[in-house]
């Protein structure tokens, strides 16, 4: 049986929202829906129910919030197989434990009790830096959460040839019959004095050719692997968070690159792709890779 798609419940709205977007990309890929509310409710009970024949209370309401959740599932997919379980454990510890066995992990962008000026919730964004599998933040409008755009945006970065990203992207646009953008932005060299004898050429010019060189080198395998995608491609200038973000209220999915340097130090996430858990219109996949293993995009 091929590696689930897990998602985190905590019976907030946008926990739901993740499972709905799950359960259709479950069936997409026909692979099993595995749904976990993890919580350290015994932590505060324990030892009041001391001889007690009742459930802690924690334990029945994350008995509730999973049940309905899974439920929910199978109305949107009758035939999806989908297991739950209540873990007695904090969320982050837990997903990224269930993450080492999973095909990828679906977050929420917030939880239970988040503020509304906060943009991610805590747990999303320490799963989707730590994790060692790819990671969903579904955020978005109506539209991109029914996916009709139908379109995956993806951005390559420097030193991408071959990085999963990529083939994540177009496996993904294979199993869902769309279109797949993709960006490789470049910047504006800083002026250079004009009279220096080993300038030759435009720098704009080189740059945005060392873009769309790159874009073809990141493509050229995918391509062949998937090539009933259609695939277009763009080098456009400026900050590529900036880009990425105002580009996905036109895509269904937005995927990047993160690197991971083998160990929990930290949250392993740059620029584009914390921008992008916070501000993107669409779900944004967050897809690791080690750095010793290849090149990747340094997002």
């Amino acid at each position: 049986m091929r590696a689930p798609l897990v998602v985190g419940v905590d019976g907030s709205e946008s926990s739901l929202q993740a499972v709905d977007w799950a359960a259709d990309e479950a069936a997409r890929h026909a692979i099993p829906l595995r749904l976990v509310y993890a919580s350290l409710w015994e932590r505060y009970e324990a030892g009041v129910l001391v001889g007690r024949l009742e459930r802690p209370a924690g334990r029945v309401l994350a008995e509730n919030i999973i049940g309905a959740a899974a439920e929910r599932a199978r109305l949107r997919v009758p035939d999806l197989a989908v297991s739950a379980e209540v873990l007695a454990e904090d969320a982050t510890s837990a997903l990224l434990r269930e993450g080492a066995s999973a095909s990828a992990v679906v977050v929420g962008s917030r939880g239970r009790g988040q503020l509304a000026s906060v943009l991610l919730g805590s747990v999303s964004l320490v799963v989707a830096a730590r994790s060692v599998c790819p990671v969903v933040v579904v955020r978005g409008d109506d539209i991109a959460l029914a996916s009709r755009h139908q379109r995956i945006l993806l951005g390559v970065g420097g030193r991408d040839v071959g990085a999963p990203a990529v083939r994540f992207a177009f496996r993904e646009a294979a199993a869902r019959g769309c279109a797949l953008r993709v960006l490789s932005v470049w910047r504006q060299p800083a002026p250079r004095p004009a009279e220096h004898a080993l300038i030759t050429g435009d720098p704009a010019h080189s740059a945005e050719a060392r873009a769309a060189t790159l874009l073809d080198k990141a493509l050229e395998g995918p391509a062949r692997e998937y090539p009933d995608v259609r695939v277009s491609r763009d080098t456009p200038e400026g900050a590529a968070a900036r880009i990425l973000v105002e580009r996905s209220a036109a895509a269904d999915l937005l995927v990047v690159g993160a690197r991971r340097q083998g160990s929990f130090i930290g949250l392993e996430l740059g620029r584009v792709a914390h921008r992008a858990l916070h501000h993107a219109a669409c779900p944004v996949v967050i897809v690791p890779q080690r750095v010793k293993d290849a090149a990747t995009i340094d997002v």
